[in-house]
Order: structure tokens, then sequence, then C-alpha cells
């Protein structure tokens, strides 16, 4: 169960600040891994259901469990569960901190959002236990958010260290999630489908907990079992699109243009047949979360409007367009009368000018700040638990939140220019904690109207 550990301080005696925050749960509830596996998998005798597919476990000899993100050990848990002993062997690799409750499947703690050599020795591990499957195994991936970075195994001529950097500078330049994951494919041995040279034939099912916008699998966590449609050029190409050919290490740009070449093989693409026993199974997404939300809100006396799931953008800019919809259900009651509850979900991303700290669901409220009307209160929150650099998992403000800030002499627009939100909800005590929830389904943005 998810649980927001500083709840009492946030509300504050606050009605509005409660029925914010326990909207904001019921999202995320509905997108817990223990909860999507139960509604979603079953074992009858030797039949395995998984989202309307149906699998006969007679017909394989072995069933082997991989993955990696920060929804992999919760996922783990679920299916070991279900399947027990029937798992000859596991491993997955999920962020720092995370504890193991699996028996036989083993949890290896690696870094986020930058690879470390942890997540690489598991991934090493995994293709050992992977490369003893024969055409007589089952093997069960686990994806999820982050698995892009909890899954490094950098491509030939690159270090690990080179790749820390190129995925420093792609979070750090704006570049939008798709892009990142564009150019991690081109420069990894197991992204993009690559994973699949590994199985020897193998049956395969990939459970996947998406946190991409539009739930395309070939960029949930770089799509390691999925076909993917990018090519080296298109990876160079966002380099050079975010003027980073210079910054980016040599070794990377060297093999970029040696896939452009053709020297080297490509990712998988549509139609290989190594696809040909492998089925991507999206078992949950963002646009769940934002379903059981509205229905919360509903509940609570509000009337609900999902903007949609796929929302990117500069997160402060994306703010101002909620306060403009905010300020529309004030004046007009479009697209929803008050008391409104506005919903969103997706990533956005923030260039950072700055040297202050926070994430981008933390910025986007500080940003809504900006044009605050009186009757609102916002808030958003990284499904994970974690908002960027920080240990919270995002931020909640309303007219008080204002009122202290006024009070204090801060300046909403300096906290901005510097990217130092964690600092300014940190002084405001509306900084919300949760640790990790072990999901991963983007974000979820919510702004209450209610007016005086």
């Amino acid at each position: 169960m998810m649980d927001i550990k500083n709840r009492e301080e946030l509300v504050r005696g606050h009605g509005r600040r409660r029925d914010a925050l326990e909207i904001i749960e019921s999202g995320i509830e509905a997108v817990l891994p223990g909860n999507v596996i139960k509604n979603m998998v079953s074992l009858t005798g030797n039949r395995l259901v998984i989202k309307g597919h149906n699998i006969d476990l007679s017909k394989y000899d072995n069933i082997y469990v991989a993955g990696g993100g920060k929804a992999s050990a919760t996922m783990a848990v679920e299916i070991e569960n279900i399947l027990g002993d029937r798992i000859t062997s596991g491993l997955v690799n999920d962020r720092y901190g995370t504890r193991s409750c699996s028996n036989i499947i083993k949890v290896n703690c690696a870094g986020h959002p930058l690879p470390t050599e942890e997540g690489f020795r598991g991934v090493l591990d995994m293709i050992e236990m992977l490369s003893n499957t024969t055409e007589r195994d089952l093997i069960i991936f686990l994806i999820s958010g982050g698995g892009s970075s909890l899954l490094p195994y950098p491509g030939p001529g690159i270090s690990l260290d080179d790749k820390i950097k190129m995925t420093d500078l792609l979070l750090k330049c704006g570049a939008k999630i798709s892009e990142i994951n564009t150019v991690r494919k081109h420069i990894s041995m197991i992204k993009g489908g690559r994973l699949l040279r590994y199985v020897n034939g193998s049956r395969v099912l990939s459970l996947i907990v998406s946190d991409v916008v539009g739930d395309n699998v070939s960029f949930i966590a770089s799509g390691p079992t999925a076909p993917d449609d990018t090519t080296y050029r298109d990876a160079m190409n966002i380099i050079k699109k975010h003027k980073l050919e210079e910054l980016s290490p040599k070794s990377i740009i060297r093999h970029l243009e040696a896939g452009i070449r053709g020297d080297i093989p490509d990712t998988l693409k549509t139609g290989d047949p190594l696809f040909n026993k492998v089925t991507n199974i999206i078992i949950s997404s963002n646009i769940v979360a934002l379903k059981a939300a509205s229905s919360k809100a509903k509940e609570l006396g509000y009337n609900p409007v999902i903007l949609g799931s796929c929302i990117t953008g500069e997160s402060k800019e994306v703010a101002l367009v909620h306060a403009g919809i905010a300020e529309e259900c004030l004046n007009s009651g479009n697209p929803v009368k008050i008391p409104s509850a506005i919903i969103s979900g997706g990533e956005t991303t923030v260039t950072i000018s700055g040297s202050g700290k926070g994430g981008r669901n933390q910025e986007f409220v500080l940003g809504f700040l900006r044009e605050y009307r009186d009757g609102i209160t916002v808030v958003s929150m990284d499904t994970d638990g974690i908002d960027g650099d920080t240990d919270a998992a995002g931020a909640i403000a309303d007219e008080t939140t204002l009122d202290r800030a006024l009070k204090e002499g801060l300046s909403i627009s300096s906290f901005l220019s510097d990217n130092n939100s964690y600092e300014f909800f940190k002084k405001m005590d509306d900084l919300i904690f949760t640790g990790p929830t072990g999901t991963n389904v983007s974000d979820i943005r919510l702004v209450l109207v209610y007016g005086r």
C-alpha cells in the first residue's frame, strides 16, 4: 500500500488538501504491481493466464524470470507468489534501497537515473542465466520504467563511464524520454530488442508497466524485448539537435558513426524472426492511474476531467496551461463546473539552467504558483515516489503556500530560474514524502478548483 508519510503535516486541517492527497493516492494504488498482477495474472493447474493470454506451462521444462525497472522487485514478489517453485531461477535489477521480499527471484540493487557498475554486473548475471535456456523453456521478463538505467550493458568500445556521461547530458538538456531512449538503444548490447539474442529460442513473455507517453513498448526501459524502428542516424540527429556532439564521449560518437555506415548491426526491427516467440504485454500504465484518480474525485464530490495521459513539455510551461484551464473553470464553468478536479498525466521535462535542486513535479507546482488564483489546490507527484534528484515524490500548494511565501519574502521567479523548487517547498513544508512506491507509470497532476 502506498503511504504519504507526512500526510497530516501537509493537510494542516485543510479539507481540500486532504481531498487532493486522497485522489492522488487512489491513482497510485490502482497501478501498484501487487494490485495489477493480482487482477491480470492467474494460474489454474498448468494454465497461466496473463491479461487474456493463455499459456500451457506443461509445455515448458523451466521457467526463468528476469528484468529491471523501478517496479521490478514488487512485480517479482507477485509473480513468485503465483508461480512459486515452478520458477527455476530469476534475477531483476531494481534501484538502491529496494527491499527484496522474493525468495527464488533475486533482486539486485543498482543506480538510477544514472547507470552503475552494480547494474552492469546484474545484467551480466542475467545473460549468464539466460544462456542456459532452450526452446523448451519459458522466460518471463518484468519490465518497468527506469529499466533503461537499471539495465546497462554498453555497446562495443563504450565504457560504462561514457554511458553514464551520455545519460547525464541527455537528462539535463531537456530531451524528451523518447529521444533519450533512442540514443540509449543505439549504445547498448541489450536495448532495442537485442536482449532476445541471448534467449536461445525460448518462449518469452514480457510483463510491462509503462511510464512512457503513448505506451510505446519500444521506449519503455528502451525496449529490451521489443522491436525498434529508430536508427543510428536518428540517435546522432538527437545528439546534434540538443548541441551535444562536442560534449558527448568520443567513443559514443564513433559507435554511432559506425552504425550509420553499416559497420555494426542495428537494433532488431519489426519482422525479425527473433520476435516470433515473444509477447509483450502492458499490464499497467498512466491512464489507469488517472481513471482511478478521477473516480475518487467524483466520489469526493468533484467534477473530474482528464486532460490526457500523453502530456509533455517544459514543466513550468505545462503548469501555466493547467493554471489557465483552472481559471476558465472558475470564470465560465468550462470544461467542467466547480468544484472541479483537473487531472493529467504524462512526463514533462526540465531544462536545467540553474544550480538548484528539484524535480519535474515540484517545478510544475512552483510554476503553477506564478499564475495562482485563490480557491485552488494543486499537487503533482511522480508515481515512483522519487521526483528528480530529490527524496520527495512531489509537492502540494494552495493559497496558504503563497501567503507564507510572501510573508517570508520568497521570490517564486528566482527559485524557478535556479531550478530550486525543492528548497522552496522545503521552506513551505509542502514537499510530499512517500519513499519508493514500487511502481512507475510516470506522473499524476491534479488541480482542485473550488473558488472562495
